[in-house]
């Protein structure tokens, strides 16, 4: 979408329209002139020929680069993708007991630890990115840091628990998020905007609600992003009983619903690393309005010399 910083220039367009307007008026009267002249053959001896539609393709040119520059004048900008120069990003993984699950190969969670690597990869380096496992509670294992190395190193570091506290896990992050946005911003300068990205398998049985988790979040403004993992038929074996454990997307849904984020199922761990780069794609770039004004400019010039040269070619002068 294209927007103007100086649209009041926009009025020289009117310019534009009434030269087009005289010129139409002017051949209407030269054609009705002609009509009333009744020695043909002396007229053409009297009046020269003209070269025709050559000279209306000259005016239309001339028109268009007049067109082109007052759009121009008028400074057009661009909604243009931007990397993003500062960001806050929390990658919280679910590591409750069902992401042993093998529904996805070789396990949930081997292919979480294997997907949450390549996010790493895949974010800016310019972004800061922290890492929280959350189980029966939440820990930040990686705090927000540029260094891909020790983020790797935490995913390595995950081990399996019991219970699934999603509603820790999101105040663990806005905590996290909060404490190093403190320590990197001045006092004048504003804090660089932040996104959480939770992967779980379950739905939420110890902790803090998810409802007043995901008010927290809306008063930090602060989006969450959410992938429901696994299949609809994973299971795991608990006490000699198979248990089903299928992903809780009506709440992750909301959380993300609700916070202004975007919720994602996935179910194998392709799916999973093209869910990663799709949100890394969205929070590594923003969009902000550039001045595209000297594209117009040189479009106009151009049409402005190539009247020019036409009206020299055909007519052996400008005007």
């Amino acid at each position: 979408m294209f927007h103007f910083l100086a649209p009041q220039y926009l009025f020289l367009l009117f310019g534009v329209a009434l030269l087009a307007a005289i010129y139409v008026v002017q051949q209407v009267r030269r054609t009705r002139f002609v009509a009333r002249f009744s020695n043909v053959e002396l007229l053409g001896s009297v009046a020269p020929r003209r070269p025709g539609w050559r000279r209306h393709l000259t005016f239309a040119l001339l028109l268009v680069g007049l067109t082109v520059l007052s759009v121009g004048v008028a400074k057009p900008s661009a909604a243009v993708r931007v990397p993003r120069d500062d960001a806050t990003v929390m990658l919280d993984i679910d590591v409750s007991l069902s992401m042993q699950a093998t529904d996805v190969l070789p396990s949930r969670i081997s292919a979480a630890k294997s997907a949450a690597k390549a996010f790493g990869k895949l974010v800016p380096s310019r972004i800061n990115l922290g890492l929280l496992s959350f189980a029966g509670d939440a820990n930040v294992v990686v705090p927000p840091t540029l260094d891909r190395q020790q983020f790797a190193r935490g995913v390595d570091t995950l081990h399996l628990a019991n219970y699934t506290a999603i509603g820790e896990a999101i105040f663990n992050s806005l905590q996290a998020i909060s404490v190093f946005t403190h320590a990197s911003t001045t006092a004048n300068s504003k804090a660089p905007p932040a996104r959480i990205v939770l992967l779980s398998d379950g739905s939420n049985t110890v902790g803090r609600s998810v409802a007043s988790a995901i008010e927290a979040a809306r008063k930090a403004h602060v989006q969450i992003s959410t992938i429901a993992f696994g299949t609809p038929n994973g299971t795991v074996v608990s006490e000699g009983r198979t248990v089903p454990v299928p992903a809780d997307n009506q709440t992750l849904s909301a959380i993300a619903k609700n916070t202004g984020g975007t919720f994602h199922a996935a179910h194998s761990e392709q799916e999973l690393r093209s869910i990663y780069q799709n949100i890394g794609s969205q929070i590594g770039y923003t969009t902000k309005h550039r001045d595209v004004s000297w594209r117009y400019l040189l479009g106009g010039l151009l049409c402005l010399f190539a009247a020019g040269g036409a009206a020299m070619l055909w007519s052996g002068r400008l005007v």
